[in-house]
């Protein structure tokens, strides 16, 4: 069994090493990341998935931006340990940070990274929404926790600094216990490290 529990300060330096051990040395230097400077991540929904023993097997991250004034949250990034490749614990994470968002109230979610994988959560490729270079646009992709979230939301995708409304206590505030997943053998369950780039 496999816990899923929001990050705290605290796990800042775990989190971050993991991300370090994930992603190329310039990860910092990608569009999104400018996106985020300055901003306070969505904090209930920043998750890590330990094992039974505590060890940190994954992490993900939200961020809110804006696309014509409208609140959107920024998915990333996102990352497996290499000795936990191929369990589908990616897919565990995203599924509940997903559901935690929807809890919460978002309607629609934006990530930078491959179609294929992210495509089986529901992501699909937005063709109207801008991030800034030199990201491919092939890989801006979008869901709706809502239907019709993202009807008429197109434009370049902008920092966020509005303070979100604080919810302590929340649903999505407490550590969830995550089961070990189930899948057929021959689907590929977590994208690799450098797919997660957003």
């Amino acid at each position: 069994m496999f816990e899923i529990c929001p990050e705290t300060p605290q796990d800042e330096p775990e989190v971050e090493g993991l991300y370090d051990l994930c992603f190329a040395p310039g990860r910092t230097a990608l569009s999104s990341y400018r996106l985020r400077d300055g901003v306070a991540r969505v904090a209930p929904l920043c998750l890590l998935l330990r094992d039974e023993a505590g060890v940190l097997l994954a992490a993900i991250r939200y961020w809110p931006v804006r696309v014509e004034g409208r609140r959107v949250l920024l998915l990333g990034p996102i990352a497996v340990h290499p000795t936990a490749q191929g369990e589908g614990l990616g897919g565990l994470l995203m599924r509940d940070s997903l559901a935690r968002a929807r809890e919460m109230g978002f309607g629609r979610v934006l990530l930078v990274g491959d179609a294929p994988y992210y495509g089986r959560f529901g992501f699909r490729k937005l063709d109207d929404v801008v991030m800034p270079p030199p990201t491919n646009p092939d890989r801006v992709l979008g869901l709706e926790l809502r239907p019709g979230a993202w009807v008429g939301v197109a434009g370049p995708v902008a920092r966020d600094l509005e303070p979100l409304p604080h919810r302590s206590g929340s649903a999505s505030d407490a550590c969830r216990p995550a089961p070990h997943p189930q899948r057929p053998s021959d689907e590929r369950t977590d994208a690799p490290c450098s797919s997660a780039d957003h």
